[in-house]
């Protein structure tokens, strides 16, 4: 076993504000795991964007402009913390009550903090890289049950990272959310991104159909994803026309929403034209507000139709479990977009807000001396 050094490297978010609050430290303290608890080797950890919404402060509840964290379950943010979610690594410590045979294990995190020990419900949702420290770091510890092994020498550790939680249980939670079943037209919003990609996949896992929203040039890459039509956002006047011109007139039974904004109402609008086809109730869940976080509803629109609204941040422990049964059965395709090293992640926040249209799936963060023992090619 490797020995475990007293101080990292490790990215460090020191406030609220730009890329400049990111503090690159080569002298942090390694953790040391409690009772419960492993500490990690990590090796990968995937990007999201509650990452840049936490650091600028996007986590508002109203129509205020304040700067707020994620906060569901309390003010757990707290400085410096170290960010990132997704984490993937090797176990090289143990704390009490800890089997001593997890070492040397590969694994990947559930990243929720749960408020309880219930396992079908997530309502005070915490994450590791919020309300406590995450991946974008040399080693993390991390609670012992929901570090989850997975051996599949298929899956390099940064394409491992790509199916972390915090995208597919998002995406597996605002399907299970509206109850989506086998064979439904589920329209995707914001289908190129972490959640977007997972949602296309985890629809045909479950049997149902779905057509993606996304700007143009990325059609290719989603119909190999399992979409079954690409409708370029930018393209469109009139939403109901263009949706049924690309379905071929298919009823969409729900929208898996990731945009919000001024999209929000006409897509609504295009699942309640004709009522008197419909098996079951107009069904969106609501996943991201990318597009404008007010939107106006037209009140008798939704109980008219009797539309039905959920909004999504978190899943439950019973969903995480199934999502890693599903990547152990190599049902899940990682989409990797690239790679880059832990001390270019001021960078990397910048290329994810900037992404292009060559841009599809996960940015995947690695430490540098990741990088150079496994010979990783990063992005430019």
């Amino acid at each position: 076993m490797t020995a475990i050094p007293e101080t990292m490297c490790a990215m460090v978010l020191t406030g609220h504000g730009g890329t400049e609050r990111l503090e690159w430290r080569e002298d942090w303290p390694v953790p040391r795991p409690v009772p419960g608890e492993v500490l990690v080797r990590i090796t990968a950890c995937a990007k999201n964007n509650t990452d840049r919404k936490v650091r600028e402060g996007l986590y508002s509840t109203a129509d205020d402009g304040a700067v707020t964290s994620f906060a569901m379950a309390g003010n757990t943010l707290s400085f410096p913390r170290i960010q990132g979610a997704d984490v993937v690594g090797h176990v090289v410590a143990v704390g009490q009550g800890v089997p001593t045979d997890r070492i040397g294990e590969r694994g990947l995190l559930d990243f929720n903090i749960y408020p309880d020990a219930r396992d079908d419900l997530n309502l005070a949702p915490d994450y590791f890289g919020h309300g406590a420290d995450g991946g974008f770091a040399e080693y993390g510890c991390f609670p012992s049950e929901q570090f989850h092994a997975i051996a599949n020498p298929a899956l390099g550790d940064a394409e491992l990272a790509t199916l972390g939680m915090c995208s597919w249980q998002t995406g597996y939670r605002m399907l299970t959310s509206a109850g989506v079943g086998a064979g439904e037209h589920v329209l995707v919003t914001g289908a190129s991104g972490g959640v977007g990609t997972a949602l296309l996949q985890l629809c045909r896992v479950i049997g149902a159909i779905p057509h993606a929203v996304a700007s143009a040039g990325k059609a290719e890459a989603l119909h190999a994803l399992g979409a079954e039509t690409v409708i370029d956002r930018n393209a469109v006047g009139d939403w109901p026309s263009a949706i049924d011109r690309a379905t071929g007139g298919a009823t969409i039974d729900a929208v898996m929403d990731l945009v919000g904004g001024e999209m929000t109402v006409p897509l609504i609008q295009a699942m309640c034209r004709d009522m008197r086809r419909r098996t079951t109730p107009p069904r969106l869940s609501i996943a991201g507000a990318s597009a404008g976080n007010v939107t106006a509803l037209p009140w008798t629109l939704i109980y008219l139709n009797q539309v039905r609204i959920f909004g999504v941040s978190h899943g439950t422990r019973a969903e995480a479990r199934q999502l890693i049964g599903w990547i152990g059965e190599n049902r899940l395709k990682p989409v990797l977009a690239g790679i880059m090293p832990l001390s270019r992640l001021r960078e990397a926040e910048r290329l994810f807000v900037e992404r292009g249209r060559d841009f599809i799936g996960k940015l995947v963060i690695v430490p540098d001396r990741v990088v150079a023992e496994q010979g990783l090619e990063t992005m430019a």
